[in-house]
C-alpha cells in the first residue's frame, strides 16, 4: 500500500513536471510578501549557501542594487561564519558588496544565527545595539522594532522569512524575492547540422524535454522543502 500511495505521488510530480503549475507556484510563495513598502533603514541579506554559489550571488547582486537605490540604509550579512577569517563565505560576500560599490562602513555582519528563526531574533539585538551607538544612549526595544527591515532571500523563502521576522517582533518587514532572470534567447538547434549518430531523434525544438521538465521538477523539490519547513515552524510558533 505504501508503494502504491509513493508511487501514485511520484507519478503526480511527474505529470506535473510537463505543466506551469510548479512555477506559478513557487512564484506566488514569493509574491505572497514581496514588496517595498517604505525607505527600508536596514536591508538584510539572508544567506543560504557557501561562497561563490548561485544562491549566494543572486542574493548579493539583488542587495547590492537596492544598497544602491537606499543609500542611507545600512546593510545586514546574516550567515554562520568565522568574521576573523578574511577567506569565510561570510567576508567573502562583504568583500562582493564592497566590489560592487557598497561601503564597507554600511555593512553588518550577523554570523551567530544558524536558522530564519535565530537569524531575526539575533538581528533584532544587533540593530538595538546600533540604534543606540547612533544615538549614544539606550533606545527602548520597542522603538527598535519599529525599525523598516527589508529583506533579500530566494523567493521560495521570503513568505518564511516574512512571517518569521515579524515574529520575532520587528514592526515593519518589506521582502525582495532574488528572481534569476530568463533566457529570452532561442535556444533550439538543429540536431542534423550537428552531426551525429542520426538514428537518435532530434530534441532540438523541444525545450520542454531539454530545459522545462528538469526546472519544474526543481521548482517541486524546493516547495515540498519550503513547506515542510512552514509546518515545522507554524508547530514551533515561529510564524
Amino acid at each position: 500500500m505504501t508503494l502504491l500511495v509513493a508511487g501514485s505521488i511520484f507519478l503526480l510530480l511527474v505529470g506535473l513536471a510537463f505543466t506551469s503549475a510548479p512555477f506559478w507556484t513557487w512564484y506566488r510563495m514569493a509574491a505572497k510578501e514581496a514588496g517595498i513598502n517604505r525607505p527600508p533603514d536596514y536591508l538584510v541579506l539572508l544567506g543560504g549557501g557557501g561562497m561563490p554559489s548561485e544562491s549566494a550571488l543572486m542574493r548579493l547582486w539583488y542587495t547590492a542594487g537596492i544598497a544602491g537605490y537606499f543609500r542611507q540604509a545600512s546593510v545586514i550579512i546574516a550567515l554562520p561564519g568565522d568574521t576573523a577569517d578574511k577567506h569565510s563565505a561570510i567576508n567573502q560576500m562583504k568583500l562582493e558588496l564592497i566590489l560592487r560599490g557598497i561601503p564597507a562602513n554600511r555593512i553588518l555582519l550577523e554570523n551567530g544565527a544558524t536558522n530564519t528563526r535565530s537569524q531575526a531574533l539575533n538581528i533584532l539585538k544587533k540593530i538595538s545595539v546600533e540604534e543606540e551607538l547612533r544615538h549614544a544612549a539606550p533606545i527602548p526595544s520597542k522603538v527598535n522594532r519599529q525599525s523598516s527591515i527589508l529583506l533579500i532571500t530566494s523567493p521560495e523563502h521570503l513568505y518564511r522569512a516574512v512571517l518569521t521576522f515579524q515574529k520575532a517582533g520587528f514592526l515593519k518587514v518589506d521582502g525582495v524575492p532574488a528572481f534569476e532572470q530568463p533566457v529570452d534567447s532561442d535556444i533550439s538547434f538543429n540536431s542534423r547540422q550537428l552531426g551525429g549518430r542520426k538514428f537518435i531523434p532530434g530534441i532540438g525544438d523541444n525545450i520542454t524535454l531539454r530545459y522545462q521538465f528538469w526546472t519544474q521538477m526543481n521548482y517541486e523539490l524546493l516547495i515540498l522543502r519550503e513547506w515542510a519547513a512552514l509546518g515545522y515552524y507554524k508547530l514551533k510558533n515561529w510564524i
